[in-house]
């Protein structure tokens, strides 16, 4: 049986779609349609049924990837290590949250730059354009807060980050913590409020979590880069929600103040994404690995 007739297969099955599947493949998608219709043909059985949106496998076709698919991402991973032996340097493609890439991710993957990894990173805006950049090849590796479905896409938990509601000094001074127990929302409503984006998604995010409604205040100020949204609040330009890996050291120094310590402060949990099978490839199975090592102490 010929090998690209399989791994086009292999690629449809996990894409759930022979126009995706083409995009990562480098094909056309009459070609990838071809080779699927001559690999049926071969088999005397039909691989996939056809839908609107993709296609879904026959029992016969989830049998024959689960049977071929391992073998296949074998043979990939063989293939790359003759790879990395013979030009040195690997590229690895990065995307994820800005701020989180930035502090957290690339420390993390700097040792392997020695160790023959180049690293690029691209912050796309939200987290569907991250996973469908990713889906389309474009990226190696996302860090995303949403896990994919389907079986183009495999993650894995990497951390939890808690979020904080903290204000300058100066604000919180104005706010007693008996008043926040019993009018915190409504109180909290009052003071101006820094977001990244018009729709306050930290906002109403912790809003949910801690006092089971949605926030009725609207953003002062708006900028699209958490680093920026805590510089901003610690200004006083009003209160924020933020990752406490990025706003704990403005609280040591007093330049911002938690208003709320919540019994069970609001999480949210980062994902590694990647394409199946593709953590075969050495320099990707060694980020990965890197990745989920630092995490354990995030």
């Amino acid at each position: 049986m010929d090998l690209a007739l399989l791994r086009t297969f292999v690629t449809v099955h996990r894409a759930g779609s022979f126009t995706r599947a083409a995009a990562l493949l480098g094909l056309s998608q009459p070609a990838v349609t071809s080779q699927i219709r001559t690999l049926e043909r071969q088999l005397g059985r039909p691989l996939f049924l056809r839908r609107a949106r993709g296609v879904t496998p026959t029992t016969i076709g989830d049998e024959l990837a689960h049977r071929a698919a391992p073998h296949l991402d074998a043979l990939v991973e063989i293939t790359e290590t003759g790879l990395d032996e013979e030009s040195g340097i690997r590229t690895l493609h990065v995307a994820g949250p800005p701020e989180f890439t930035a502090l957290r991710a690339l420390p993390a993957l700097t040792p392997l730059v020695g160790q023959g990894l180049a690293v690029r990173t691209s912050f796309p805006v939200t987290t569907e354009e991250v996973l469908d950049g990713l889906a389309a090849g474009h990226h190696d590796l996302a860090i995303t807060t949403a896990r994919p479905r389907g079986g183009l896409l495999h993650s894995t938990p990497l951390c939890d980050e808690e979020h904080v509601l903290v204000a300058a000094p100066r604000w919180a001074a104005r706010l007693s913590p008996e008043v926040l127990l019993s009018k915190g929302a409504v109180v909290l409503e009052q003071l101006p409020v820094v977001e990244v984006h018009e729709s306050l998604p930290f906002v109403s995010r912790y809003w949910a979590s801690v006092f089971e409604t949605g926030p009725a205040a609207t953003a002062t100020v708006i900028a699209p880069d958490l680093r920026a949204v805590r510089d901003s609040a610690a200004s006083g330009a009003g209160l924020a929600v933020l990752p406490r890996y990025l706003c704990e050291e403005a609280l040591e120094q007093g330049r911002l103040v938690a208003l709320l310590h919540p019994p069970v402060p609001p999480l949210r949990t980062y994902f590694l994404v990647v394409r199946t099978g593709t953590l075969a490839l050495a320099h990707l199975a060694r980020a990965h690995e890197a990745l989920l090592d630092a995490a354990e102490d995030w």
